[in-house]
């Protein structure tokens, strides 16, 4: 009895957050305590003036601290600038400070914070500390899930430093801008769980924005992705951004992302 009260428990637990682990962004929740997660994030880029597809492959390992605290530590590699390279990384941490928990809904907040280093070339005024730019990120992140359907928003600030010789020529006071998001995702199978080999499906839709300090321009992009969780342990993500508004210039604004996780639990 016990034994089937704690599979029953477990698996509600999946339920409640399978359709919060959105694609293009972090929810306020945390992975599972003494766990690691590994991840192979593929992104097939398009370039808006020749048309080629850039390729980046960012390996990122991940670490549930506790329930309160994750940290994630990630490697840059691309052919954006010719021959496929490595060109930098970025440290990632989130701290969720607030949470109010029910049976199958929450709401919970996180703050974060981000470093990149990065030694690519700079050839857009639009930020990304996500292979493109060195600098620091802080922000803030609400998530909140009703049954099979969570809803998460995000803001933060950013400032761009030089990376290495390459010198961030836009402006100072463009260096910082501001990141928004909102993410929407709900569970669409199973209908109902029944053991730990069901695989969960969830579809997201995601909006993406920035605007730069010094003279206000913006971009906002939406991405809609589909999501595959098998055995609890493995997932793969696919999805596809594209510009809403255009008038902060991105080199590559269009593009996918592939993304394939594992993780361990109860590693201590």
């Amino acid at each position: 009895m016990k034994k089937g009260f704690i599979i029953i428990l477990i698996l509600s637990v999946n339920v409640a957050k399978a359709q919060e682990l959105f694609v293009y962004t972090e929810p306020a929740s945390n992975m599972a305590a003494k766990s690691i997660g590994l991840r192979l994030n593929n992104y097939f880029m398009k370039d808006g003036q020749s048309g080629r597809i850039n390729y980046h492959l960012l390996p990122e390992i991940m670490w549930g601290v506790s329930k309160h605290v994750m940290v994630h530590a990630e490697a840059f590699t691309s052919n954006g600038d010719g021959p496929f390279t490595v060109e930098g990384g970025s440290f990632y941490a989130k701290y969720r400070f607030f949470s109010i928990d029910g049976v199958h809904n929450h709401f919970r907040i996180a703050a974060y914070g981000r470093y990149s280093f990065n030694k690519s070339n700079i050839g857009q005024p639009a930020i990304d500390f996500n292979g493109r730019n060195s600098g620091y990120e802080g922000g803030l992140v609400a998530t909140k899930l009703v049954n099979k359907v969570a809803v998460s928003a995000s803001s933060s600030v950013l400032y761009a430093n030089d990376n290495g010789s390459e010198k961030f020529l836009y402006g100072d006071k463009n260096r910082t801008a501001f990141n928004y998001t909102l993410s929407l995702g709900k569970l669409m199978l199973p209908k109902e769980y029944t053991g730990y080999g069901q695989t969960n499906m969830n579809l997201m839709l995601e909006l993406l924005g920035q605007t730069t300090a010094g003279n206000g321009n913006t971009f906002i992009d939406i991405a809609p992705s589909v999501q595959f969780i098998v055995k609890s342990r493995m997932r793969v993500d696919i999805g596809y951004r594209s510009p809403l508004v255009k008038k902060l210039y991105r080199a590559a604004p269009r593009g996918c992302i592939v993304r394939l996780e594992y993780n361990i639990f109860n590693l201590y």
